[in-house]
């Protein structure tokens, strides 16, 4: 697809998309116009008109339509209008456009191109993702940065859908260390893949104990964005746990759709990816711990005491708590050996923030009153919102061991999110500015855009936005 920005519509599209905000009055494009009593701008309708072979769409979008609301109006428009696009496309953007609003937009309509059928033999492309498609901008205003704005945040999350979406058996550690090499190559990022030997080697055993039990190699990945004249450091870990089993406490229900248990790790791939391309001007150091939580002879124990990087032992109660472990040699190895001065961890931790929250928003863990708040902001401005839950000391009980430093799992049937964050905070070295997101519920989901559970990219967007915000 190739973008052109025009001030007005071409001679040559076969569709033109025209937003309206609820009007009383009648609906004038042109030299187009449609009675209020057929359409009047109410959110979420539509009214087709052609006129010399060209489909105008005119679309509602309320009264007071927020950023997040236009772009899933537009998302749905790519989705379920698809039959009206062909090979050139024409979005008029009206002069109340502004440039939220237009990356929004533009941001929509290429997540609704989005198909599932990725090994379909007959594999469907939505018209807009043609190689030859145009989509034609149409607009007085200079609205070209925050068209691209739209547009590379949604090549991001579409890369991240993929991730995702796609089987263990395609995505396994080694194809995500593969893409994260492709990344760095492309946008000059310094990649280093620690496999399974020298990741012993250097004492990331917590990692390593979690992967031993699959034919998959684990991998370590990091990523290093350093823009010359950085203006702040931020630290970036994302569970990567291509395929869950539960390991030796074997799950007993929802297995299939355990691909998904890599979507932290896919969400913070996305938004270096993001970062990158917007060259943003502060220093990101990323790592996705990457492995499977299989079962064979070579597997963790319940009861087993592990290492870890950070030299504190483990007690395993629980292998089914397992990308707790690999995020605490992530978030040791970062602050040894990068000690960025702010880190985020984002994961699909626990069914508990799931049972907190249900699928509206993801569980916010952190100490530090302004990074919450910043974290909130971001949240709100994206849709992808947080709220917090305590860390409050009262609940350290709950992971400490008597024959180990720390025990990964409290055993209780509550307050499991927590005292999860709680051992992920035993490994922070006491960090001023950590913190620690729980997006269980919000990542993998059941939605309108398709007929199963798939991912929502959550995190590329609210990371790099609170990025960009600093």
């Amino acid at each position: 697809m190739k973008i052109k920005h025009l001030n007005k519509v071409s001679s040559t599209e076969s569709l033109v998309l025209v937003p309206v905000l609820e009007t009383e009055e009648t609906v004038q494009y042109l030299s187009l116009s449609v009675s209020n009593s057929i359409f009047s701008g109410k959110k979420d309708t539509h009214y087709a008109l052609e006129k010399v072979g060209v489909v105008y769409l005119f679309i509602g979008l309320g009264k007071k339509p927020l950023v997040t609301d236009l772009n899933k109006i537009f998302r749905r428009v790519a989705k379920k209008q698809a039959s009206f696009f062909q090979k050139e496309t024409s979005l008029f953007l009206p002069d109340f456009f502004t440039d939220e609003w237009a990356a929004a937009a533009v941001n929509g309509l290429v997540l609704g191109t989005y198909q599932l059928g990725h090994y379909k033999k007959e594999k469907r492309v939505h018209p807009l993702q043609e190689v030859r498609s145009v989509l034609n901008i149409v607009n007085t205003s200079n609205l070209q940065k925050a068209v691209e704005l739209g547009l590379k945040t949604a090549q991001a999350q579409l890369e991240t859908f993929h991730l995702v979406d796609l089987p263990p058996n395609k995505i396994t550690p080694k194809h995500l260390a593969n893409w994260a090499t492709d990344l760095g190559k492309k946008f000059k990022l310094e990649v280093e893949i620690i496999g399974a030997k020298k990741a012993k080697e250097i004492g990331l055993h917590a990692f390593i104990s979690v992967g031993k039990g699959s034919a998959n190699e684990p991998q370590f990945i990091v990523l290093d964005y350093q823009p010359k004249n950085a203006q702040k450091h931020f630290g970036l870990v994302g569970k990567g746990i291509t395929f869950d089993t539960g390991g030796l406490n074997i799950k007993t229900a929802g297995m299939v759709h355990m691909k998904c248990d890599m979507a932290g790790g896919a969400a913070v791939l996305g938004a270096m990816q993001l970062i990158a391309d917007l060259k943003l001007p502060h220093r990101v150091t990323a790592i996705v711990p990457a492995c499977e939580n299989s079962v064979d002879a070579q597997s963790f124990l319940p009861s087993d005491v592990i290492e870890s990087y950070s030299g504190h032992t483990i007690e395993i109660i629980d292998t089914d708590a397992e990308g707790r472990l690999i995020l605490a040699d992530g978030l040791s190895y970062l602050i040894k050996n990068y000690n960025p001065e702010t880190i985020i961890d984002i994961a699909t931790l626990t069914g508990s923030s799931v049972a907190t929250f249900g699928y509206e928003c993801g569980a916010l863990f952190t100490n530090n009153e302004q990074l919450s708040k910043k974290l909130q902001e971001a949240g709100t401005k994206t849709g992808e919102r947080l709220w917090p839950l305590p860390l409050w000391e009262v609940y350290q009980s709950d992971i400490e061991s008597e024959i180990a430093d720390v025990k990964n799992y409290s055993g209780k049937p509550v307050a499991g999110a927590i005292s999860a964050a709680k051992f992920l905070e035993f490994f922070t070295e006491n960090h001023p500015s950590w913190a620690h997101l729980d997006i269980a519920g919000v990542s993998f989901v059941d939605d309108e855009f398709a007929k199963t559970k798939h991912a929502t990219a959550f995190g590329v967007q609210l990371i790099t936005t609170f990025i960009q915000n600093q």
